[in-house]
């Protein structure tokens, strides 16, 4: 009898789980959505999961990606250890962990991590190792939430770790107990919380994460499963569809009753570089000022959830215990999702521009021109999930979608297609400048025909050349020479083409370069970062060295780049 080979994690083990974690929600998102109704009925779930674990995996290929840049890869292609691309995989869902479940599954990840990547772990996780790890992960999520609630997504997790402890064998059979046990605790969720029980469904996030598990079964063994609650542990039959209503009772994982005339109406989230001590005080203090308080993280990082009345107050205890950065606040909303009351339905408009933008300045310039735009701060471009969430926002029967950046199509095409899936008119325009998008945007007209505007979009942003002005950050190749960190360098329609050591003179030379097969407008862009001058001084060098060639400038904000330059 052939002898079954033992099934272990290492790092190549890790990327897999997470490209199978990430198609698996992606498959049920629309269906998690659809049932979430508790800690309140946003209707998101599905999608913050999966952005979530779209954050954790893109981390893990960076490291990938990272290591197979170094030198003597070819002759060692070893590939990541298992604590490089577990401590990648939490990382990535700490920052980009989106609602209360997105939080809970960030903390799950992290506790895994802690256990994976600790001193003197095994290269490999084998199934004992597999076991501690899910134990630590549902006592660390458990130990984050304010006030745990059972029923919820903690429940399936402790529940996973009760079942793994229980089995035997290496990392397929470890999994495949946690996963069962899982499946069964989602199953009886109804019956630990009424609001669930009303509606006729399981916990939303608790559904997600048997979605994570049935994939790392598949990345430890090779084998697909049912990722299905087990109907014959109590699950009511009938799931609602998107249209179903319920009425939710329980405010986020506080375990306490909502007022029927409705809870806090802010779900406020953001980062945190923080102490220890810090974040113990803001604990007390935000669970003080609302309820769902989820603080996720460790080592001087922290992911902070709250839903409170007041916003302002969320934001200034996070001042005053640290730095926050990537504040998100999101108001529930006329028919408070708390209390299931009905919302009046909002009519689709016919069309509708969803852009990507490097900067505030910009993303304010765009929204008065009537897009929806999506903010990609300086090393952050935004996940497909984000950019479909915009064109679920912009609540149009056709969207153009505008990426901005020649890296952003491939994400920009995933999430028009799926959007298409959904019923709508969805036209990629591939700009890859946000001065391409500005010439796009300025020939809009909604009233023509669907595909002439686009036509006449498409045809305005490729008349449009497009460089910028940025400083290197090392040293490096390029295509106008070597660079050293700190020159600054002028790219034309992406290329590099001007190496300097002054902001101004360069950004001279690129305007002049592109105006050499000539143009008639010429767009300027500045950043925070730029010489307050530099606008002013390429102003009147086209005024005075291009008859008829008018200028237009805009502030940016802090937007990565000097300086965007467009020709037309």
């Amino acid at each position: 009898m052939a002898q079954v080979p033992q099934t272990f994690l290492d790092g190549l083990a890790v990327r897999t789980w997470c490209g199978l974690a990430l198609r698996a929600l992606g498959r049920a998102r629309a269906e998690i959505d659809a049932i979430n109704v508790y800690p309140v009925a946003d209707g998101d779930t599905g999608t913050n999961l999966y952005l979530t674990v779209e954050s954790a995996a893109t981390a893990v290929e960076a490291v990938f990606a990272g290591y197979e840049t170094r030198p003597g890869y070819a002759t060692q292609p070893a590939g990541p250890t298992l604590a490089d691309a577990v401590r990648a995989m939490a990382h990535g869902a700490l920052i980009g962990a989106r609602g209360n479940s997105g939080t809970i599954l960030a903390q799950l990840l992290r506790g895994m991590a802690q256990v994976l990547a600790a001193d003197g772990a095994q290269p490999r996780c084998d199934g004992p190792a597999l076991r501690l790890a899910l134990r630590r992960a549902a006592d660390s999520a458990r130990q984050a939430v304010a006030h745990p609630v059972e029923g919820t997504v903690l429940t399936v997790a402790s529940a996973a770790a009760d079942a793994a402890e229980r089995a035997d064998g290496d990392c397929g059979s470890v999994a495949r107990a946690a996963h069962e046990g899982a499946r069964a605790a989602l199953a009886a969720t109804p019956a630990q919380l009424s609001v669930l029980a009303r509606a006729g469904v399981v916990d939303a996030g608790g559904s997600g994460l048997v979605a994570v598990l049935g994939a790392l079964v598949e990345a430890c063994t090779g084998e697909t499963v049912d990722t299905e609650p087990d109907r014959a542990a109590g699950t009511p039959d009938a799931l609602p569809g998107p249209e179903t209503e319920a009425e939710p009772v329980l405010d986020a994982d506080t375990g306490a009753c909502a007022a029927e005339d409705g809870g806090p109406a802010f779900e406020v989230i953001y980062l945190l570089e923080a102490d220890d001590t810090a974040v113990a005080r803001l604990r007390t203090r935000l669970d003080a000022l609302g309820d769902s308080l989820v603080v996720v993280g460790g080592d001087g990082l922290w992911n902070v959830h709250v839903h409170v009345d007041d916003a302002g107050a969320a934001v200034e205890a996070g001042v005053e215990a640290g730095r926050p950065y990537r504040i998100r606040i999101t108001h529930f909303g006329l028919g408070d999702v708390h209390t299931g009351g009905p919302r009046p339905p909002r009519e689709r408009a016919q069309r509708a521009v969803v852009a990507v933008v490097p900067g505030q300045g910009l993303a304010e310039l765009y929204t008065e021109a009537g897009a929806t735009t999506v903010l990609a701060r300086p090393g952050e471009p935004p996940a497909s999930g984000e950019l479909l969430a915009a064109v679920r926002r912009a609540h149009a029967r056709e969207v153009v979608l505008l990426p901005n950046d020649a890296e952003l199509r491939d994400t920009a095409a995933a999430a028009a297609e799926q959007a298409r899936t959904e019923g709508v008119r969805v036209a990629l325009i591939p700009t890859r400048s946000a001065v391409q998008g500005i010439a796009a945007l300025a020939v809009s007209e909604p009233g023509r025909r669907f595909d002439e505007d686009v036509v006449q979009m498409t045809s305005a942003a490729g008349a449009t050349r497009y460089g910028e002005v940025v400083v290197a950050e090392h040293r490096s190749w390029t295509t106008a020479g070597i660079c050293q960190a700190g020159d600054v360098l002028g790219l034309i329609d992406g290329d590099v083409a001007v190496i300097g050591a002054d902001v101004t003179t360069t950004a001279e030379t690129v305007l002049d370069r592109m105006l050499q097969a000539g143009g008639e407008l010429v767009t300027l862009v500045v950043g925070d970062e730029a010489p307050e001058t530099v606008a002013a001084h390429l102003e009147t060098r086209v005024r005075e060295s291009y008859l008829a060639v008018d200028t237009a400038v805009y502030r940016g904000g802090h937007q990565g780049a000097l300086l965007l330059i467009g020709v037309e």
